[in-house]
């Protein structure tokens, strides 16, 4: 056995949790890009306590409230990758930034002279753990939607979710 699993519904589609016992280590939209359909014959299925937090996070998220600190996360990936997320971390609720953005980031976080978005993109692509790692945020250098994992018809309404709160807050 290698983890747990934990079924949800969502707005947008049901979602598959995993954790390690202690910290979510991936949240999938079922039947997005690069999820492992191995998981669910690897994971065990169970309530754990990093599931219920996650469900109450995802409520507030979903229900236009600002959904406050995630759970404990825990994405497995290299060290680049890491870096990638930890920056996605970093991307304000309701806003966007650019592939570009995020390059220009991690270059100046690794003293060095640029990194190719295409990289980034792949990184950002892979991130595991879908919404709290807030990979829908990342636009195209011209403002357009371009991929995600999740489908970018998600991306949007991701998107949308935040910017109606904000208007609603400031209405």
């Amino acid at each position: 056995m290698n983890g747990y699993l934990y079924k949800c519904l969502s707005p947008l589609g049901d979602i598959t949790l995993a954790s390690n016992g202690e910290a979510l280590t991936g949240l999938w939209f079922d039947g997005q890009k690069y999820f492992d359909p191995a998981l669910t014959a690897t994971y065990v299925e169970k309530e754990l306590p990093v599931f219920v937090e996650t469900l109450e996070w995802l409520e507030r998220y979903f229900n236009r409230e600002l959904p406050g600190v995630p759970p404990a996360l825990q994405p497995q990936g290299s060290p680049f990758r890491q870096a990638v997320w930890n920056i996605l971390k970093e991307i304000p609720y309701g806003q966007t930034v650019t592939y570009k953005d995020i390059a220009q980031k991690l270059a100046r976080q690794k003293g060095v002279e640029h990194f190719s978005e295409q990289a980034v993109g792949g990184a950002i692509g892979h991130n595991p753990i879908s919404i709290l790692i807030p990979c829908h945020r990342v636009i195209g250098s011209n403002g357009n939607l371009t991929g995600y994992a999740g489908g970018l018809w998600r991306k949007e309404k991701l998107l949308e979710l935040e910017r109606e709160h904000f208007l609603s807050r400031n209405a």
